[in-house]
C-alpha cells in the first residue's frame, strides 16, 4: 500500500490528527471485540463442533490468544516500518490488513459446511489480525503525540485510547441489535456474519482519514537529522532494556482487564452466574459509554500530574476492588452487574488512558515506534491468555467466586510496580519541530 504525498504539517493540527488516529484504533478495537464476543458463544459450535462445549470454548479462547501470540512479530515488522518509513504510511498498512481480515471472517465456511477448513482459515485470519494489531497501537499513539506539544502530550496520548471503548460499544450494539432482530437459529446460521462484513465500510472511512493527515514533525526531524537506526528493534534493547521491562509491566493491566471483563466475564456470567447474554452486553456497553468521558478526563489529569502517576493510581485502585467486585457478582442482579462493570471499568481505565503518555516518555524518538509497539504487543500477548487461564483456574477451583479476582489482582500489582518505576525516570528528549505545532 503506497501512501500519497503528505499534506503540509500545518494542515494537520494535533486535535484533528488525534481524532483521526482514534477512528483507526476504533476499527481495530471493533474487530477485536467483535471476535471476543463471537468467541464467547459462536466460535465453538460453528467451527469446533466435534470438541463439545468445554473443548469448543477453550479453542475459541485460544483463537483469541493466537492473534496475541503473533502480535510481537507484527510489532517488529511494523515497528521497523514506522521508524524507517514513517508513522503515517505504516498505519495505512495496519488498518488495511485488519479490516480486510475481519471482513473475510464473515465469509468463512462453518464446520457443518466444510469440516475443519473453516477453523484453519479462521486461525490464519486471526494471525493476520494479530500482525496488524502489533503495529497499530504504537503508531496511533505516536501519530497523536508527535503532532502535539510537550504540555498537552499526555492528553493527546489518551485520545487514541478512546478507540477501545468505541470499538467495544459498536461491537456490543451490533450484537444486541442482531440478537433482538433475529431468532437464535438464524443468528447461528447466517446472522453472525453481518458484524464482520461491516468492517469493510468502516475500513474505507479509516483509510480516508489517515490518508488526509501528514507525517509527524518529530519523525520528519529524525529523518532530517539522519538519526534513523538501521535495525530499531536491536537498538531499543541495546539502549533501553530496563525501559522495555517497565513498559511491558505498565501495559499489562490496561490490556488484560479488557480481556478479563469483556471476554471471560461475559462467558462466566452466562455459564456460571445465570445472567443473560443481552444483560452482559448492556452492562459492558454502559461501562464503555462511561469511558468516553473518563478517558479524556484522565488524559487531562495526566497532563497535569504526569502519566505514570495516573497509571499508579489506577492500578492501586483496581488492586483494592478486585476481590470485592467479583464477590458482589455472585448476587446476580442486573444493578449489581452494571455497578460492577462501571467500577471495574473506571479504575483500570486510569491505567489505560495514561498508558500511551507513560510509554511515550520512556523512549527516544528514533526507535520509539518499535519500542512502543513491541512492549505493548508483548503485554497484549500475555493478556491474550487471560480468558483461557481464568477459565482453567475456575475449572480447578469449581468456579469459586474469587478466581477471576486472583487474575485481576496479579495484573494490578505488576502494573502498579512498573508505573511507579516509570514515574522515577526522566522524560526522553526528542527532535524539536522546525515550526510551531498547531494544537
Amino acid at each position: 500500500m503506497t501512501a500519497p504525498e503528505a499534506v503540509p504539517a500545518s494542515a494537520s493540527p494535533a486535535r484533528r490528527v488525534a481524532w483521526a488516529s482514534m477512528v483507526g484504533t476504533s476499527l481495530e478495537s471493533f474487530d477485536f471485540y467483535l471476535f471476543a464476543y463471537f468467541s464467547a458463544f459462536f466460535v465453538g459450535p460453528l467451527f469446533f463442533e466435534p470438541l463439545g462445549e468445554v473443548g469448543g470454548t477453550a479453542l475459541a479462547f485460544l483463537g483469541i490468544a493466537v492473534a496475541f501470540v503473533v502480535r510481537p512479530v507484527g510489532a517488529v515488522i511494523f515497528g521497523y516500518m514506522g521508524d524507517r518509513l514513517g508513522r503515517r504510511t505504516t498505519l495505512l498498512w495496519t488498518v488495511g490488513i485488519m479490516g480486510v481480515a475481519t471482513g473475510l471472517i464473515g465469509l468463512l465456511p462453518t464446520y457443518a459446511q466444510a469440516g475443519w477448513l473453516g477453523a484453519v482459515l479462521l486461525m490464519l485470519l486471526r494471525v493476520a489480525q494479530g500482525l496488524s494489531l502489533g503495529g497499530e497501537w504504537g503508531g496511533s499513539i505516536l501519530l497523536a503525540t508527535e503532532h502535539s506539544g510537550r504540555v498537552k502530550r499526555a492528553f493527546y496520548a489518551a485520545i487514541p485510547q478512546l478507540g477501545s471503548p468505541v470499538g467495544s460499544i459498536l461491537s456490543a450494539v451490533v450484537f444486541l441489535v442482531l440478537t433482538a432482530a433475529l431468532p437464535a437459529d438464524q443468528l447461528a446460521a447466517w446472522g453472525w456474519r453481518i458484524p464482520f462484513l461491516l468492517a469493510l465500510p468502516l475500513l474505507a472511512v479509516s483509510l480516508y482519514l489517515r490518508v488526509s493527515i501528514s507525517e509527524t514533525p518529530v519523525f520528519e526531524g529524525v529523518v532530517a537529522e539522519g538519526r534513523r537506526d538501521r535495525v530499531p528493534f536491536v537498538a531499543m534493547f541495546a539502549k533501553r532494556p530496563t525501559a522495555m521491562v517497565i513498559a511491558v509491566g505498565a501495559a499489562l493491566l490496561g490490556i488484560g482487564s479488557y480481556s478479563l471483563m469483556n471476554t471471560y466475564t461475559v462467558n462466566y456470567g452466562v455459564a456460571q452466574l445465570g445472567f443473560s447474554f443481552q444483560d452482559l452486553l448492556v452492562a459492558t456497553t454502559i461501562g464503555g459509554l462511561l469511558q468516553l468521558v473518563t478517558i479524556p478526563a484522565f488524559g487531562a489529569w495526566a497532563a497535569r500530574i504526569g502519566s505514570a502517576k495516573v497509571v499508579v493510581w489506577g492500578a492501586l485502585g483496581t488492586l483494592l476492588i478486585a476481590f470485592p467486585m467479583y464477590w458482589l457478582l455472585q448476587f446476580a442482579t442486573f444493578p449489581i452487574l452494571v455497578g460492577t462493570m462501571i467500577i471495574g471499568g473506571i479504575l483500570p481505565t486510569m491505567a489505560w488512558a495514561a498508558l500511551g503518555g507513560l510509554m511515550n516518555d520512556l523512549f527516544p524518538d528514533h526507535f520509539r515506534y518499535s519500542a512502543l509497539s513491541f512492549a505493548y504487543a508483548l503485554a497484549a500477548t500475555i493478556s491474550g491468555f487471560v480468558p483461557y487461564l481464568t477459565l482453567m483456574l475456575g475449572d480447578a477451583t469449581d468456579f469459586a467466586w474469587w478466581h477471576p479476582g486472583v487474575i485481576l489482582a496479579v495484573m494490578s500489582a505488576v502494573t502498579l510496580l512498573s508505573a511507579w518505576a516509570a514515574s522515577r525516570r526522566a522524560v526522553e528528549p526528542e527532535s524539536t519541530p522546525a515550526e510551531p505545532v498547531t494544537v
